[in-house]
């Protein structure tokens, strides 16, 4: 199965990939993902350079690399509380079933579009590489009834559930991105967490972002939501929302990015966040 089989969103992982990759080659990287060169190939590089020209050096923009390290902390902060299982919405091309080592008695859930889980693991079954006997796929796109094929492939409602959607709401309108969380909380125990990243609406204003977004657009794969009040949005679709952050604050920064880069006072800066939840 090659990429061409993906979608304009789906397609959006392979640069995101390529990015992991670009991450896991530095001395002093956030997250190792081995498989992350692997999985983006040729074309992913590409496509990182394509919608990131301005920031396609070795440094590269430092949000992804503190995303993905901010979820790998919140992923095993559920884990050291007890929650042994673990739901990816969208979950692109994520190895964390496959760099993680999982607690015994975990169960991993990943749910996604066919075609981008098919790609994966096509790729990583041709070179060797197996999953965590913990990981069930559930090929279902998140516009879809995919609560119902997730039951299905067996996650038990009444045990708590670490969620986590990274990278994915804002490429949703937002009724659909509320909906995506809110049937999360449905199927969620007392005890169950959500961790997810969203835009502000300044991106939408921003000068420097509209050749970005342009881009995005003509590729098929648009930012359409963005939120001023991130934490307002998980509350008002199920979730008691506890940590709302972005980049460089202190729990959110690795070194990597300072607060000076965003600060709070000024107005329609692009604001990226990182949210938390739990029921």
């Amino acid at each position: 199965m090659g990429d061409e089989t993906m979608n304009g969103v789906g397609q959006t992982s392979l640069w995101t990939a390529a990015a992991r990759a670009r991450e896991s080659a530095r001395a002093d990287r956030l997250f190792h993902d081995p498989y992350a060169e692997l999985l983006a190939g040729p074309h992913g590089q590409d496509l990182l350079s394509h919608f990131h020209t301005s920031r396609a050096s070795d440094e590269g923009n430092p949000f992804l690399p503190i995303r993905t390290r901010w979820f790998d902390d919140a992923l095993h902060s559920a884990l050291e509380a007890g929650i042994r299982q673990v739901v990816g919405l969208g979950a692109g091309l994520d190895t964390r079933a496959y760099r993680i080592d999982w607690p015994t008695g975990t169960t991993l859930f990943e749910v996604d579009q066919p075609s981008v889980l098919g790609y994966k693991r096509a790729v990583l079954d041709k070179a060797g590489i197996t999953p965590s006997d913990s990981l069930t796929t559930v090929p279902a796109d998140l516009g879809d009834d995919w609560s119902t094929a997730l039951t299905a492939a067996g996650h038990d409602a009444s045990q708590p559930t670490m969620w986590f959607t990274e990278g994915v709401l804002f490429y949703m309108p937002r009724k659909l991105a509320g909906d995506v969380v809110l049937r999360a909380a449905a199927l969620s125990a007392p005890g169950s967490r959500l961790t997810v990243d969203l835009i502000g609406t300044g991106i939408f204003r921003f000068p420097y972002m509209q050749p970005f977004l342009r881009k995005l657009e003509d590729a098929g794969s648009p930012w359409q939501f963005g939120t001023d009040d991130p934490g307002d949005f998980l509350t008002e679709n199920g979730w008691h929302t506890n940590v709302v952050t972005e980049p460089g604050r202190p729990d959110a920064s690795y070194g990597r990015w300072s607060s000076a880069a965003n600060p709070v006072e000024l107005e329609n800066l692009p604001r990226s966040y990182l949210v938390a939840g739990h029921i």
